[in-house]
């Protein structure tokens, strides 16, 4: 039979909490990451139709697009 000491047993369950919390700070990592490019790209996206509607002269589409600008930058704190 192949039994494990205490001492062994302490040290596998260490490690295996040590990668649980590792894998986790991945995972937000990784989140934080996608959520940043998302942002990134929407506030790209949204400056460019600003932009145009500047362009354009058109009053209530660039009213409409800052609302939308300011409702972003204060829902992702930027």
């Amino acid at each position: 039979m192949n039994e494990k000491s205490y001492t062994e047993l302490m040290k596998k369950n260490a490690m295996k909490r040590k990668k649980l919390k590792e894998s986790y700070v991945l995972e937000l990592y990784i989140d934080m990451l996608l959520s940043e490019v998302l942002l990134t790209k929407e506030k790209k996206k949204l400056m460019e139709e600003i932009d145009h509607s500047l362009d354009e002269g058109n009053k209530p589409a660039f009213i409409h697009l800052s609302k939308k600008y300011i409702e972003l930058t204060k829902r992702f704190g930027t």
